[in-house]
Order: C-alpha cells, then structure tokens, then sequence
C-alpha cells in the first residue's frame, strides 16, 4: 500500500493538537510546547521520507518479480531446457536420469 503523506499529516496534526492541550492544561509554558512541536514535525518528516523511499524500493521489486515469468518445472526435460548455462548444461547432460530426477 502505498504511503499517503495528506492522511498520516492530519493524524499528526490531531494527535499533536490533543497533547498540546494536555500541556497547556499541566501548566506547560509555550516555548517548550513551540520546541516540542519542532522536534516531532522534524521526526515526522524523517519518517515520512523513509515510508515514501522504502515505498518506491517495494514498488521497484514488485515490478522486478513480476515481470520474471517463472515457469514450473515438471520433467527432467523441462529441467535442462530451462538451464542457460552451458557448462552446467554438458555436465547435467552426461548425468544418469535418476540423479536429474532428485535434483528436479
């Protein structure tokens, strides 16, 4: 699912305005609620570029997997013809067929 920076911002807001209310109703002065509210949006904005960049690494491998058409491997023919590389093609080759089938 993909990061919706509107929708967490205006949880943050909601929660930040309720725990701005709860200092302010402890007595807490305003200059330490102005620090405190720089500091989490600093933090808000950290995390919300890591969802938004890991967001864009998981859609990247997604795409990635799903563009890779695996297809199931059934016989021991369908084994060596999926085999690209040659040298493990000849070796595979002179290989008995009861060995192949364990490595199927």
């Amino acid at each position: 699912m993909a990061y919706n920076k509107a929708k967490e911002e205006r949880k943050w807001w909601l929660w930040k305005e309720a725990e701005e209310k709860q200092l302010r109703q402890l007595g807490v002065n305003e200059d330490t609620i102005e620090q405190l509210r720089v500091h989490d949006w600093a933090i808000f904005n950290s995390d919300r570029r890591f969802y938004e960049r890991s967001q864009e690494a998981g859609t990247y491998l997604e795409t990635l997997a799903e563009s890779e058409i695996l297809t199931e491997t059934k016989t021991v023919d369908d084994l060596l013809d999926s085999i690209e590389n040659p040298k493990l093609f000849q070796a595979l080759i002179v290989v008995d067929r009861l060995t192949l089938q364990i490595a199927l």
